[in-house]
């Protein structure tokens, strides 16, 4: 017994090693990109935030946006923000990322709640990173905030922080959170040699939120306000949210894979990634994702927390739980 158990273990090594043996951060090569936009040095010269910067709340020219299913970062809150620029708007393609115009911003400030049972005593706010649009081309660029919370500084070079917090259940909880350095972001933003946005395509914003006190579907917002040009959401694809329990299991599954997956696993990718033969978009049929031929590595990979793989360093128990239930489900 002790004997197979030792070769199960070494056979799984033996992926794992073939798995990420092009994956060595000190060896791969890295998309370099151009740079069209100069960031600012502090988060505050952008007047994304009115008050206090620690309060979070929005100035008139940044617009809240939502997304169905998220990607896990180590339990972190996120709020996600959109700037356009005057006279202008985003412009649908099919149901993935819309065309954006040039001087757009996006903004996700990434936090964890004191407690999380009682919001009102508030957060700890780790990082906030944007991305610009500029001369046709997506920037990236990264701001860690200080312990006193009145202000984030632009950085290139990451940090390692440990960050403290009571769960909903009353549990302490603890994580070392990974701020991503420049090379980091552009490893996930490429698509085609390309930096891109990654969670607002349409069908992950097609939902209902709230607004002015009504529940309204968020694209129709958008198009209320002048901000998104018209067509019908009800004929665009919708991703829908990898937890709820009241839509398919597959659709839950591959949800999850889109979200925190796809965004390296794909042919115009990170090309370390596609090298794996993997394809987790949901427009890419079963047949084809590579799922199917590797069900028990994918299902152990995440389980060790090896992937994602950066920003990632404490696994994601319930959307574990919902990559396990699928995988056995097929």
């Amino acid at each position: 017994m002790i004997k197979q158990h030792f070769k199960i273990n070494l056979l799984f090594f033996i992926f794992i090693l073939g798995f990420f043996s092009s994956c060595n951060k000190d060896e791969i090569e890295y998309l370099v990109t151009e740079d069209t936009e100069e960031f600012k040095e502090k988060l505050s010269d952008y007047n994304i935030y009115d008050g206090a910067l620690k309060n979070l709340i929005p100035t008139e020219d940044y617009h809240l946006y939502e997304i169905a299913s998220p990607l896990f970062t180590n339990y972190a809150k996120k709020q996600r923000l959109i700037k356009l620029p005057p006279n202008s708007k985003m412009t649908k393609i099919d149901d993935l990322n819309p065309s954006f115009p040039d001087g757009t911003i996006i903004v996700k400030t990434f936090y964890y709640h004191i407690d999380d049972r009682n919001p009102s005593l508030g957060n700890k706010i780790i990082e906030t990173r944007l991305l610009i649009k500029s001369k046709g081309l997506w920037n990236v660029g990264t701001y860690i905030w200080n312990d006193s919370q009145t202000e984030a500084v632009f950085s290139l070079d990451g940090q390692s922080k440990n960050v403290a917090w009571i769960d909903k259940n009353g549990n302490e909880k603890s994580v070392i959170y990974e701020i991503p350095k420049k090379q980091d972001c552009i490893v996930c933003h490429q698509n085609n040699a390309e930096i891109s946005p990654i969670g607002p395509k349409l069908r992950n914003m097609n939902m209902d939120v709230s607004r002015n006190g009504e529940i309204i579907n968020q694209l129709a917002y958008f198009q209320s306000i002048g901000m998104l040009d018209d067509f019908d959401h009800n004929l665009i694809g919708s991703l829908g949210n990898y937890f709820d329990e009241s839509i398919p299991l597959d659709e839950r599954g591959r949800a999850y894979f889109e979200m925190n997956c796809a965004h390296c696993h794909n042919p115009q990718g990170f090309s370390e990634a596609a090298k794996k033969g993997l394809d987790f978009r949901r427009e890419t049929s079963l047949e084809n994702t590579g799922i199917l031929n590797k069900k028990q590595q994918i299902d152990r990979v995440i389980k060790d927390v090896y992937m994602p793989w950066i920003g990632t360093t404490t696994l994601d128990e319930e959307g574990y739980a919902v990559v396990h239930d699928y995988l056995n489900s097929l």
